[in-house]
């Protein structure tokens, strides 16, 4: 009887001390979300960012010109928000870029390439129908953050 109380109270110890409450993240330096959603969540040792798209954190208005300056800008953006989640783009593990014309891919990768450096993050890119805003790129990142 003892054993298994012990027992009980040892894995009820273990699940404590090893469970980490998520944590939302926000900043004024990227922009608000626009629905029931977080900018990031921090958990686990990981930060999962909302998908970012080229939008001005001031204005909320997609930045103007193409596909260059709305990829520069979710970067900016995604950047602000791993900032504030403790984190950083060097430690990304994990990016999802979407785009609304796979034709962008080759510039879109030109902008990506001064923005990460080896070893590299995985990395998945697909085209999808649309984007908020009709925005040309939206871009996600799984990091680690630092304790």
């Amino acid at each position: 009887m003892k054993l298994g109380l012990l027992v009980i109270l040892s894995l009820a110890l273990f699940t404590f001390a090893n469970a980490q409450a998520k944590r939302a993240v926000e900043t004024a330096d990227a922009p608000k979300a626009i629905g029931p959603y977080s900018q990031a969540i921090v958990a686990n040792g990981f930060v999962f960012t909302a998908g970012q798209i080229g939008s001005d954190p001031k204005t909320g208005m997609l930045v103007e010109g193409g596909i260059v300056e709305q990829t520069e800008q979710a970067l900016k953006n995604l950047s602000a928000v791993l900032k504030a989640s403790r984190s950083s783009l060097e430690s990304a593990v994990k990016v999802t870029v979407f785009l609304a014309d796979m034709n962008d891919f080759a510039k879109m990768n030109e902008v990506y390439a001064r923005y990460f450096k080896a070893p590299f993050p995985a990395r998945s890119t697909v085209q999808i129908a649309r984007l908020p805003r009709d925005a040309k790129v939206e871009i996600e990142i799984v990091a680690l953050t630092k304790k």
